[in-house]
């Protein structure tokens, strides 16, 4: 365990050092374009070479995971509107935002800025899904 996180450390600061990291609009913004090049070329071409191969079923599992790739760019740009809009950690409307970390469910239209039980940020807070 201690060695995988040293090697994850150590690729984190590679990453850090080559790439830069992002706040989160442009890293959401690289990721939807990202997952766009995968549903509408990248997995397209795939299934068109599996085809002309001779593997059409393959072709088939390519086009269908092209359509899971379109739902994630559609998430990701659903996520960056709300970050533009502010509409992250305040809504219109009454939610429950729970807190990631400890549990701590708000009911309101807006996460408190730092969890009153755990004290963690803002950011660990999410609209509660039960569908389960």
């Amino acid at each position: 365990m201690k060695t995988a996180d040293n090697e994850k450390e150590h690729a984190k600061m590679w990453y850090k050092e080559l790439f830069g990291i992002g706040d989160t609009a442009e890293n959401l913004e690289t990721a939807a374009d990202g997952e766009n090049y995968e549903w509408t070329d990248m997995y397209v071409e795939f299934a068109k070479t599996a085809e002309e191969e001779g593997f059409p079923q393959l072709a088939k599992k390519f086009l269908m995971v092209a359509e899971i790739e379109k739902h994630h760019e559609e998430r990701y740009r659903a996520l960056l509107k709300n970050i533009e809009t502010a509409a992250v950690f305040k809504r219109g409307e009454v939610k429950f935002s729970e807190c990631r970390n400890c549990g701590h469910i708000i009911v309101g239209t807006k996460a408190p800025k730092v969890c009153p039980v755990c004290t963690h940020a803002q950011s660990y807070f999410e609209v509660r899904a039960e569908n389960y």
